[in-house]
């Protein structure tokens, strides 16, 4: 089962919300359907967001008849725009709808149009498993056998189309035959690790043990861990921006000479920009507030508190050890090291 994917014409995904109490499927037939996944985090995950924004092109050409290319085109567009607008810091997002445009606007006719723009987008969904699995090969060459790896956010096959971006890496080394524990940070204020790669690992079968964020230097001055290993959803010149910690995870981990890996696809990689550039999403004031109990919302704190609530942090690339793409694994000094692996 792949996170997202196209069938019947309308584009296909896990809602991930549900996650672990209930699996489920859901189905949007319209952009507008799916940019509403997108922001609530139905979907989610950098690489995911990639074959959302392809998917999502494909889905504008079946939206509804078109009397004229010219009309086709420009509703494209817009709906591009639309998608673009939904969540801010991943660039994936925006490489996988700039992707399919172009290549839906190179058509001659509607279903010329709308063949092409579906032939990139499922290109765009095989090239990430791909791409994946690589990533795992080349990144599992880090771990030893025994080793015990602390993940943050959800980084796995639900961030992805399939198999993951550091969940890969591990996921990789394991069938191997190496012996890998997983400790997971539940990853504020969604509970990312704790409900989604929690969940994924153990149908896997993989071994993970759950920890609080704030638990982090506890477990490292304990000498429980011997690796970091995080996604991103965009590289700069200067930083990595992944979930909102990752930055306190980088900094206890270098205090206690542990290795901090990022995993992430070259789509990831922004590296004209600089941390100063990007702007940080800033999620509801009411996912710090509320705690959703089956259904029933309930107040965490005061109503009418202040929030400050970045979805995103920017980890300065010094604090990175490597970073693991499916070219290979890319050493500092990043400035140098970096561009020659995007050629």
């Amino acid at each position: 089962m792949r996170t997202i994917y196209w069938e019947d014409n309308a584009v296909k995904l896990i809602d991930q919300t549900l996650l672990p109490d209930e699996f489920k499927i859901i189905t949007c037939r319209t952009v507008d359907e799916l940019a509403d996944a997108i922001k609530r985090l139905a979907v989610r995950g950098a690489p995911a967001l990639e074959a959302s924004g392809g998917y999502g092109i494909a889905l504008a050409c079946f939206e509804r008849d078109f009397k004229s290319v010219e009309e086709m085109k420009e509703h494209l567009k817009k709906r591009a725009e639309l998608l673009a607008s939904t969540r801010p810091t991943a660039v994936n997002l925006f490489y996988g709808i700039d992707r399919v445009l172009k290549r839906a606007l190179s058509g001659n006719d509607v279903e010329d149009i709308r063949k092409k723009a579906l032939e990139e987008a499922e290109k765009i969904a095989e090239e990430d498993v791909r791409r994946n699995k690589l990533m795992g090969k080349y990144g599992a060459e880090l771990l030893e056998d025994g080793d015990t790896v602390l993940t943050y956010c959800n980084t796995g096959r639900l961030a992805t189309v399939d198999y993951g971006t550091a969940l890969g890496v591990i996921r990789s080394a394991i069938e191997q035959g190496k012996n890998i524990k997983v400790i997971a940070c539940e990853t504020r204020p969604l509970n990312q690790g704790s409900r989604l790669t929690c969940w994924e690992l153990m149908q896997d079968g993989i071994d993970v043990t759950l920890i609080t964020d704030n638990m982090v230097g506890i477990v490292m001055l304990k000498g429980m861990v011997d690796k970091v290993i995080v996604g991103a959803d965009r590289i700069v010149r200067d930083a990595v921006f992944n979930k909102i910690g990752t930055y306190t995870v980088a900094i206890v981990a270098r205090e206690h000479n542990v290795p901090f890996y990022v995993a992430a696809p070259i789509t990831t990689f922004d590296w004209e920009r600089t941390m100063d550039e990007v702007i940080i999403e800033e999620r509801s004031r009411d996912e710090l507030i509320y705690c959703n109990i089956k259904c029933r919302m309930t107040l965490i704190a005061p109503k009418d508190v202040k929030v400050f609530n970045p979805a995103f942090d920017a980890t300065p690339l010094k604090y990175v050890t490597a970073l693991i793409t499916e070219k290979g694994v890319i050493y500092p000094p990043y400035e140098e090291n970096v561009p020659k692996f995007l050629k």
